[in-house]
């Protein structure tokens, strides 16, 4: 990685830090907590200070009891509506920025997933401050580390707001405990349904594999497969060693499979013990992160093989391998 630009201070004195307080904005389906949102609460918590918990859903109080067990958590602030139904930015900004102006916090910050990817940056507009995206390491309590030109390079970024707004990526933050806490709970008044947009329904896809972004074990795929019937065979490998299945944003394109499995820049972060990377060429995101790589290439040339030494000229096929591997 190379330091585009350093701004380095000392941390908060023990003062300062007292008056520090994170909003942590929680991430839930009104059943069960996301567990990106266990990242986003330690790194709230090494800026100092408080940590309250926003747990906004339709009928989200058994989030709420499971958010204030999580250690570290002060209070956990909960607003139950309708219109709070799939989190849409539209309505949950108005709340959020009415929380603001109630609690006066220094920080607000999520997991940078879809859901942190979408209203974040709004509720930034709304109080006229900068964004601050995909934090990987906290300096100070206004000075943040994030990557920049899809991981090739770091980025500290030193924020003058009176209110910092981020996001956290959740492999580079170890989850909190869930255990220990023992928060209080606070109703916080609901806002006015904006009126801009509605939820309607969520399509999802049902897998026996691990979550991609919290897996241990990752086997992606590439355009060297050649089509998406080719990917079987990562499927029956993934089984056999309890891995998940992604893919790089050129099969994504072509379509061999759909946009979900996609990681990358533009798609899911992903930090595993074991990255089995199979006909990918390796992009940054292909290779930063990652634990050990092993790389299945017909091209000795591959950008991967700078990283991972090429084995190639001594191995069989793809498909070859990936039948061997299953078979074991």
């Amino acid at each position: 990685k190379i330091p585009i630009r350093c701004c380095f201070r000392p941390k908060g004195t023990p003062e300062q830090n007292l008056f520090q307080s994170t909003l942590v904005v929680a991430e839930h389906n009104n059943d069960k907590l996301t567990p990106i949102t266990l990242s986003a609460i330690t790194a709230a918590k090494k800026l100092g200070g408080d940590v309250p918990c926003l747990v906004a859903g339709t009928d989200c109080a058994k989030v709420a009891q499971e958010v204030s067990k999580v250690l570290g958590v002060k209070t956990v602030l909960i607003a139950q509506n309708d219109a709070y139904k799939g989190s849409l930015p539209e309505e949950l900004t108005p709340l959020i920025l009415a929380t603001q102006k109630q609690f006066n916090f220094t920080h607000i910050c999520a997991g940078a997933s879809a859901f942190g990817k979408n209203l974040p940056p709004r509720v930034s507009a709304k109080l006229d401050v900068a964004p601050i995206s995909d934090i990987i390491e906290i300096k100070a309590p206004d000075t943040f580390v994030r990557t920049i030109y899809a991981g090739n390079a770091l980025s500290t970024v030193k924020c003058n707001d009176n209110v910092k707004v981020f996001t956290v990526r959740g492999t580079s933050f170890e989850p909190t405990e869930v255990d220990g806490g023992s928060a209080t709970s606070e109703e916080v008044a609901v806002s006015a349904s904006a009126g801009m947009s509605e939820w309607l329904e969520a399509t999802l896809t049902n897998s026996d594999c691990p979550e991609l972004t919290r897996a241990k074990v990752v086997v992606s795929g590439g355009r060297g497969l050649k089509n998406g019937e080719n990917f079987k065979l990562l499927y029956d490998l993934a089984d056999k060693i309890n891995a998940a299945v992604g893919a790089s944003r050129a099969a994504v394109d072509a379509r061999y499979v759909p946009n979900d499995m996609q990681v990358g820049q533009t798609g899911k972060i992903v930090a595993p013990e074991l990255y089995i990377a199979v006909g990918i060429s390796g992009a940054i995101q292909h290779l930063s992160g990652m634990k050990t790589i092993v790389a299945i290439n017909k091209d000795p040339e591959a950008p991967i093989f700078q990283v991972v030494p090429s084995l190639m000229p001594l191995m069989p096929s793809y498909s070859q391998i990936l039948i061997g591997l299953s078979m074991n």
